[in-house]
């Protein structure tokens, strides 16, 4: 390959290298939608959608996995249950035995209000920090808010971004690419 060849190939890399991805505006759901379907259809891999509302199957127009986070809420609220519940057996069996009106040591009909609150406690705290880890929480700042208009992705406009970390990515032919979506706007996002 010639030098001249290399050092274009360089300069198309650093290029890309400073681009977030390139996003196309919309004004409504059914266009984001189609949009996604199309890209997904197209060869995109890397994209992402932002909507003021949640849209009914935009995940699988963008080819999104389902998540694990309901598996995980599970395990651990099954174990706050267990640790609920065991905390108490051992406190009112073996650590502090008191025996009130012949009762058994192991009422666990006492322990069902205690055993659903650690339950909820370990899934809700699970849930919570599962999914602030997920999306990469806390972000005070993100590439994609740069785009212009991007504020309206709170009130009215669906913005449908393909990343330039995409394999497939190429900076002018997915401006072409969304062009040919007929969107409001087009904009190249700087990182």
């Amino acid at each position: 390959m010639s030098d001249a060849a290399l050092s274009h190939d360089n300069h198309a890399d650093d290029s890309a290298a400073e681009l977030f991805g390139v996003v196309a505006e919309f004004g409504d759901a059914e266009s984001i939608l189609e949009a996604a379907g199309i890209a997904k259809a197209e060869g995109y891999t890397r994209m992402d959608a932002y909507t003021p509302f949640a849209v009914e199957d935009l995940d699988d127009a963008l080819g999104m996995q389902p998540t694990r986070l309901g598996w995980v809420v599970l395990i651990m609220g099954i174990t706050g249950a267990l640790v609920g519940f065991f905390m108490q057996l051992y406190a009112n069996a073996s650590f502090y035995p008191l025996n009130i009106g012949g009762k058994p040591l192991n009422s666990w009909p006492n322990f069902i209000v205690i055993t659903f609150e650690f339950t909820v406690l370990f899934s809700a705290f699970t849930a919570g920090l599962f999914m602030l880890g997920r999306n990469g929480l806390p972000r005070p700042y993100h590439s994609i808010f740069n785009t212009p208009g991007f504020e309206n992705a709170t009130r009215d406009r669906f913005f449908l971004c393909i990343e330039a970390r995409d394999p497939k990515f190429d900076a002018d032919e997915a401006h072409s690419f969304l062009e040919s979506l007929e969107p409001l706007r087009v904009s190249k996002v700087e990182k």
